[in-house]
């Protein structure tokens, strides 16, 4: 058993478990010996508790979900390919992934935590500040389907803006669910080698994909984004509450620095 991070016995959720960061996600959560509950749409060939079909795109979908019980850890890693009609991508990648936290969290309590799998792709959600919050501030996943279409027009790139979507809405709730003992922060991984990323490539040229993952010159593995997954919701990460953690071999630090 492979257990650093203390998720022994501890009861998990993770989304996108069938593949890429939420596979490995869910693999280590498993070998340390934590009951992990897997979410996804497709099948995963991994020995978990429990394992439910939901399309995070739809509402209905997930009402289906019965998890009872407490939560010690939320791992939202599912979300949807860029090369996805941007509509689709918005519901996955935030609205479905907020309208499942909401589900979740009241099985949560004093010392549990949620950790969102963001993007490098919405590191820039400073410049739509406002945008994003009148749109995570929606209350509903209907409303919040209304105003993309409302605003679509003026949104250029459907799946950057679910990813800042994601990191806005992760520090808001940083502020009021800590009152209730829970932490919420987010990662934003580069590069990484998974399903995505091939179908990715189906689309852009992979020497521009390979720009993003500098200066470390390679790309990542997603158990490179899985491990500080686990840290950010373990105890280790008691006093870490609403950041966002570039996890991109320093192309954030380049970017900040106009490189």
């Amino acid at each position: 058993m492979v257990d650093p991070l203390g998720f022994a016995g501890k009861r998990v959720v993770v989304t996108g478990c069938a593949s890429g960061i939420g596979h490995a996600t869910a693999s280590l959560l498993v070998q340390a010996g934590a009951e992990v509950h897997g979410i996804d749409l497709h099948p995963s060939d991994l020995s978990l508790a429990a394992f439910s079909k939901v399309d995070l795109g739809a509402p209905v979908s997930i009402d289906t979900l019965g998890f009872e019980g407490r939560l010690d850890a939320l791992f939202n890693c599912a979300g949807m390919s860029p090369t996805r009609p941007a509509a689709e991508i918005v519901r996955v990648n935030f609205l479905g992934t907020r309208y499942l936290t909401q589900k979740l969290v009241d099985h949560m309590s004093v010392g549990s935590a949620i950790v969102n799998v963001s993007s490098n792709g919405g590191a820039r959600w400073r410049n739509r500040r406002s945008d994003l919050l009148a749109f995570v501030d929606t209350v509903s996943f209907a409303e919040g389907v209304s105003w993309f279409d409302t605003h679509r027009l003026a949104i250029p790139n459907g799946y950057a803006f679910s990813k800042e979507a994601l990191i806005v809405w992760t520090l808001q709730q940083s502020q009021s669910l800590i009152r209730r003992g829970i932490r919420i922060n987010a990662t934003s991984p580069g590069a990484v080698q998974t399903p995505m990323l091939v179908d990715i490539e189906t689309r852009v040229p992979g020497e521009v994909i390979d720009a993003v993952a500098q200066p470390i010159g390679r790309r990542s593995t997603p158990v490179e984004q899985a491990w500080p997954l686990l840290m950010l919701a373990s105890d280790a990460a008691a006093y870490i509450n609403g950041v966002d953690l570039a996890v991109d071999g320093g192309w954030a630090a380049g970017m900040m620095l106009g490189d």
